[in-house]
C-alpha cells in the first residue's frame, strides 16, 4: 500500500488501486443486514450506494486530534438556499437609489432589456461596531458585535445546483465529498451515540441537487451526512420492531459482526462494509440517544418562545436552530441547517422580507443561547447562500415587482462564534454591489477558513483518489485571517 505524503493525522493509510471485492458478496451482506430488525437507518445506509476508491482509518469515526489547536469544536452552517441578496441584507448600496429603473447596458442570459433595482429596505447601524444591517433582521441586528461579515466573496457558478455543490463540496459537479464529510474524516466523532454530521433540511422546499450536497463522495462511507427530520419522527426506522428486546438486538448485532468481520479482514479497503457495520451499531445506540437529544418539549417555555416555536412562520427554522444547539451541545461535529426560498427574481421586497421574518428570530436566539450556555466560544456559525444577486433584473419582472438575478461575482456571508472577530466587516463590492472589489476572497478561501478554525490545515487534509491527492479546497485556499480574533 502507498501512503499519502499528507494525511489527516499521519496515520491514514491510502491505496491507489483498492480491491473492491465482488458485488454479489456485497449484495448478499446488504440484504442480510437489512433483514436483522430495523437496526440500519435508511439515511445512514445511503452510503452503500457509493463506492469509495481509497481506504481510510480502520474506524473513520474514532475521534482524532486536529493538526493544531482548534478554535472550534463544532460548526453550524446556516445555509440560505436560493442566494440572499447582498445589497438587501449586509452590503448596502445607496447609489442604486439614483439608478433605480434606468436601463443597464449589458446582456445577461439572453435578456437584453434590464433595469437597475434599488433596495426596498432601509439600513441602520447597530451595536458598538456600528455595523449596517437591513431592516429585515431586527433580532439579528442585536447580535452584530458577534458577527464577522465578509462582503467580498465570489464563486464559480450562478446556477443553483452547481452553486450548491460548490458551497457544500468545493466542486461544481456531483461526486466530491461535502464539507461536513471532510470534517468528520479529519476529526472523527466525539459522541459515539449520535451521528457526527447531521443535516436538517427545509422539508417544504427540498435541497437543490439532493443528497449529493451532504455525500461522503470518495471518502470513507461512514463520513456521509445523516438526514434528520426537523419535525415528527427525526429518523425513520429508528425504533426496533415490536416484540424485539434489547438483548435480542445485541445478539443480532454480534452475529452480524461475526459474519462481516472475515470479509472485512480480507478486504480492508472496503469502506462501505466497515461503514455498514459501524452504522448498525450506531443505529442501535441512537435508539436511546436521539429521543433525548431532540426532545424540544423539555426546553423551557421561555427558550421555545425565544426560538419562535410559538409562531407558525418562524417555527420550522426555530426547531432546526434549537435542534442544532442541542446536537452540538452533545458533541456533534457538524450540523447543516437549510432554509430555502431566497431565490427572488421577482418581488424581492416581499420575498426577502418573508425569509427575513422566517429566519431572523431563530438565528438570533441560537447565537444568544449558545453564548449564554458558554458554547459560542467553541461553536463556529456560518451563514450564507450559494452565490449573490445582481443590481438589476429583467424588464418584465421589473414591471410587476422588481427582483434580482443570480450573481457569482459578489456574495456576502458571515461568521460568528469560536475564533471570530465579532463586530467586523471585511471587504467591499463596487458602487452597485455587482462585483467584489476589495479584499476579494474565493469560496475555497471560505472553506479553508472553516477548516482552520476547526484545527485542520486544508493543504494537509488530503485523500488519494483518481490518481492524485484530493482536498476540499482543490488546489488550496487562503485562510481569511482578517475575520480571526
Amino acid at each position: 500500500m502507498a501512503k499519502s505524503e499528507f494525511d489527516v493525522c499521519n496515520q491514514v493509510e491510502t491505496v491507489p488501486h483498492p480491491q473492491m471485492g465482488g458485488l454479489g458478496r456485497r449484495d448478499f451482506l446488504f440484504r442480510f443486514g437489512r433483514g436483522v430488525g430495523s437496526l440500519a437507518l435508511s439515511s445512514l445506509l445511503f452510503q452503500d450506494q457509493s463506492i469509495a476508491s481509497a481506504s481510510g482509518p480502520k474506524d473513520p469515526l474514532i475521534a482524532r486530534p486536529p493538526h493544531f489547536e482548534s478554535r472550534a469544536k463544532s460548526c453550524i452552517f446556516l445555509f440560505m438556499e436560493g442566494a440572499p441578496s447582498q445589497m438587501d441584507t449586509f452590503d448596502p448600496k445607496p447609489a442604486l437609489d439614483k439608478f433605480h429603473g434606468t436601463p443597464v447596458n449589458r446582456n445577461y442570459a439572453g435578456m437584453e432589456k434590464r433595469l437597475y433595482v434599488q433596495s426596498p429596505f432601509k439600513f441602520q447601524r447597530y451595536g458598538q461596531s456600528g455595523m449596517e444591517v437591513s431592516e429585515i433582521f431586527p433580532h439579528l441586528s442585536t447580535c452584530v458585535d458577534d458577527l464577522a461579515v465578509v462582503r467580498s466573496l465570489h464563486t464559480d457558478s450562478h446556477n443553483h445546483p452547481a452553486g450548491c455543490f460548490l458551497m457544500n463540496t468545493g466542486a461544481a459537479i456531483p461526486g466530491s465529498p461535502s464539507l461536513g464529510s471532510w470534517l468528520i474524516y479529519g476529526l472523527g466523532n466525539e459522541n459515539q451515540n449520535l451521528p457526527s454530521f447531521v443535516v436538517l433540511p427545509d422539508t417544504r422546499r427540498g435541497i437543490s441537487g439532493g443528497a449529493v450536497n451532504y455525500s461522503n463522495g470518495y471518502l470513507p462511507a461512514a463520513c456521509h451526512g445523516t438526514l434528520m427530520n426537523p419535525s415528527g419522527v427525526p429518523i425513520f426506522d429508528l425504533e426496533p420492531p415490536a416484540g424485539i428486546s434489547r438483548k435480542e438486538q445485541e445478539a443480532s448485532l454480534s452475529l452480524l459482526n461475526q459474519l462481516n468481520e472475515p470479509f472485512l479482514q480480507s478486504d480492508p479497503a472496503n469502506s462501505n462494509l466497515l461503514a455498514r457495520m459501524k452504522n448498525y451499531e450506531l443505529a442501535f445506540r441512537m435508539q436511546f440517544a436521539v429521543p433525548g437529544a431532540l426532545d424540544l418539549d423539555s426546553e423551557s417555555n421561555r427558550t421555545r418562545e425565544a426560538y419562535g416555536l410559538n409562531d407558525k412562520i418562524t417555527e420550522p427554522m426555530g426547531r432546526k436552530c434549537l435542534m442544532a444547539r442541542r446536537l452540538v451541545e452533545r458533541g456533534v461535529r457538524f450540523v447543516q441547517v437549510y432554509c430555502g426560498g431566497w431565490d427572488s427574481h421577482e418581488n424581492i421586497a416581499a420575498e426577502h422580507r418573508r425569509r427575513g421574518y422566517e429566519t431572523d428570530r431563530p438565528i438570533a436566539a441560537l447565537i444568544k443561547d449558545l453564548k449564554q450556555r458558554g458554547l459560542l466560544d467553541q461553536t463556529l456559525l456560518v451563514w450564507g447562500g450559494e452565490f449573490g444577486r445582481t443590481a438589476d433584473n429583467s424588464m418584465d419582472f421589473f414591471r410587476s415587482n422588481p427582483g434580482r438575478d443570480h450573481n457569482k461575482e459578489a456574495m456576502v456571508m458571515w461568521f460568528a462564534g469560536a475564533g471570530i472577530k465579532g463586530g467586523s466587516v471585511l471587504g467591499n463590492t463596487d458602487e452597485l454591489g455587482m462585483k467584489a472589489s476589495e479584499n476579494v476572497y474565493h469560496l475555497h478561501d471560505l472553506h479553508a477558513t472553516i477548516l482552520h478554525l476547526m484545527g485542520l490545515d486544508d493543504m494537509r487534509l488530503t485523500y488519494y483518489h483518481a490518481g492524485r491527492l484530493k482536498r476540499l479546497t482543490d488546489l488550496g485556499g487562503r485562510t481569511i485571517k482578517e475575520v480571526l480574533a
